[in-house]
């Protein structure tokens, strides 16, 4: 169950996304997190033998982007939507997904200082002041400026932006709505203290909400633009400039030396970075087909798999063993998922709206048609034990948040035809196919990303089972899509070629998912909104959500509402796992691991 991930925002997928498989355990009794998979991994590699010090400065590490498409080379957090970008871009981050980041987090994801900024709440006065280090500076050598902090907001809520970040939560701030719409041309909620060159930057609320103390927030964003680098380019150019895509700047341990488009980076250390000096001074970063990945890591080429790459269950039974690598992983910060199209996006009111004459408006249908899955057991054949069927759609490393007691999907083939003939989708003139309600030929198109022969295969029961219920589900445009198009399909405003699609959320660090699932939020690709949605999404960030227990309470209500719903369900939960040569000393994958790069030594020079 392995689907290519969309990041929420580049610099949101911290540390732990990733794709596998399931036991035949069903999540929906599940009390842990990973209770769902069959195996036990972790996050570090405790390699005891001693660094080689010659090997360390000499040796290059050499490392894989399992990925069947070649990568976009958006390098901007702010722009990019595809998460191969950020883990071709890793090394310039201080952890794998926090590109250009502002704040270091505790393992909750919780805000702490002693990042490249910290941050202060005063809710009394409802601002966020963010402070940046003394020593912050560009791998060119550029100071960061407080301009810098304040500029991916002017990118994301740009009237001529390609930057899907924006949703409704940043009206919080002051201005931000005026700007937006093309009613003012500065954002007045934002002032800097000590100038644009200065340090620190206030940001002025409406409101101050539970979730701007975690990292990856849909209320304050997380990165920094390198203002006076692209200040000459316009917004809407800016993810095609030279900036971004050929000789950006970055903030982390590593600065870029060389990019081959679509296939490779290169890097070596930045002598301006401001934590720990790299101990290896050489990174290559190269795409490798899904096809050939087990093969290259059997064959000794890498040292490991970007830590938020895509590995599958499959790949899992080929390398679990394999000689000279240790296997980790932690739960997923991300999930499968089946969507609907059931609305479009209204360009000029810049709010996504549902079509209630749309093929799949009808609820009963997409209720049956989950239904009619059997996920337990394609998780079971194809997952290997690191992927389980996901029963919610909030996933299970956010632990408080989660609701074990969800039951999700489970394969039900009586009632899915239950639902199907009760809403007057039934089989007419002695057609094997069922009619809609108003007795007109139905067919319906599933969009699925081109992968490996066992995601074809994962496809094809899923089209078995929907015949089995008598639903005629063909492949849209007749076989699978290459992932870019898959997506530019997607998040064209109103398409009618894809009525139901599988995909998978590379997820921010905090789970509000306003972002994605909001009405106004370009992420939003099922275009499914409703008054109860907007509102329970809210309050996971009203004022009474400022009490632990109520904002319990409100990601439980908004995940049983979303599974009655059916518009965006529940597909699979995962491990974000990868294999580790044992050359490689002091890999540790936690999201609390802020030395990530830095504190990378090898024990040889030779992989085998």
């Amino acid at each position: 169950m392995d689907k290519k991930k969309l990041a929420l925002s580049a610099m949101a997928v911290l540390a732990t996304v990733s794709l596998a498989a399931c036991s035949s355990k069903s999540s929906s009794s599940s009390k842990s997190g990973t209770s769902g998979a069959s195996v036990q991994l972790k996050a570090a590699y405790n390699n005891t033998k001693s660094t080689d010090k010659t090997a360390t400065k000499n040796s290059t590490l050499k490392l894989a982007e399992p990925n069947d498409s070649p990568f976009q080379g958006i390098s901007d957090p702010v722009l990019s939507t595809n998460a191969e970008d950020t883990d071709v871009f890793s090394p310039g981050a201080d952890q794998p997904g926090n590109t250009n980041g502002l704040f270091h987090t505790d393992k909750n994801f919780k805000i702490i200082k002693g990042g490249l900024a910290n941050q202060t709440i005063n809710r009394k006065a409802k601002t966020v002041t963010i402070t940046l280090r003394k020593n912050a500076k560009w791998s060119n050598g550029d100071p960061v400026t407080a301009k810098d902090i304040e500029y991916p907001y002017e990118v994301i809520a740009n009237k001529k932006t390609t930057s899907q970040a924006y949703s409704a939560d940043y009206n919080a701030i002051k201005g931000m709505a005026a700007y937006h719409t093309g009613n003012a041309k500065t954002i007045s909620g934002i002032t800097f203290p000590d100038g644009q060159k200065g340090r620190s930057v206030v940001i002025h609320l409406s409101k101050v909400t539970p979730a701007m103390q975690y990292l990856g927030n849909s209320f304050i964003w997380g990165s920094v633009e390198p203002y006076e680098y692209i200040k000459n380019v316009p917004i809407a150019k800016l993810a095609s400039s030279k900036q971004v895509r050929k000789n950006p700047l970055f903030t982390g341990p590593y600065k870029l030396d060389k990019i081959v488009e679509g296939e490779s980076t290169t890097w070596s250390p930045n002598k301006y970075y401001y934590g720990k000096t790299p101990k290896i001074k050489h990174i290559t970063i190269n795409v490798v087909s899904s096809n050939n990945i087990d093969k290259a890591i059997q064959s000794n080429k890498y040292d490991f798999t970007i830590p938020n790459s895509v590995m599958h269950g499959t790949d899992y039974k080929q390398l679990k063993n394999v000689k000279n690598y240790q296997i980790v992983g932690q739960p997923a910060l991300a999930y499968d998922y089946f969507g609907f199209n059931v609305g479009h996006y209204d360009t000029k009111t810049q709010k996504n709206v549902m079509d209630k004459n749309s093929k799949m408006a009808n609820k009963s249908l997409r209720q049956a048609m989950m239904y009619a899955l059997n996920l337990d057991a394609v998780s079971k054949k194809f997952g290997n034990g690191v992927t389980w069927r996901a029963n919610t759609l909030i996933p299970p490393i956010f632990s408080k948040y989660w609701d074990s007691s969800a039951k999700g999907y489970p394969l039900n083939i009586k009632k899915a035809n239950k639902l199907l003939t009760d809403a007057g989708y039934k089989k007419r003139d002695g057609s094997k196919w069922r009619s809609d309600p108003n007795g007109k030929k139905l067919t319906i198109y599933f969009g699925a990303m081109t992968g490996t022969s066992a995601q074809a295969a994962e496809y094809q029961d899923y089209l078995q089972q929907w015949h089995k219920v008598g639903l005629n589900v063909k492949l849209a445009t007749g076989k699978t899509m290459e992932m870019n198009s898959f997506y530019s399909t997607l998040q064209a405003p109103k398409q009618s070629k894809i009525d139901v699609y599988a995909a998978a959320w590379g997820l921010s660090s905090e789970p509000t998912p306003t972002q994605i699932y909001g009405e106004d939020a370009t992420y939003n690709m099922g275009h499914f909104v409703s008054k109860k949605n907007t509102e329970l999404m809210n309050n996971m960030n009203n004022n009474k959500a400022w009490n632990e227990k109520n904002r319990i309470k409100a990601f439980k209500e908004w995940q049983d509402y979303m599974n009655d719903q059916a518009a965006v369900a529940p597909d699979t939960f995962s491990y974000n796992w990868g294999p580790v040569n044992k050359r490689v000393k002091g890999f540790d994958m936690s999201s609390a691991n802020w030395d990530f790069w830095t504190n990378l030594t090898l024990t040889s020079s030779s992989m085998k």
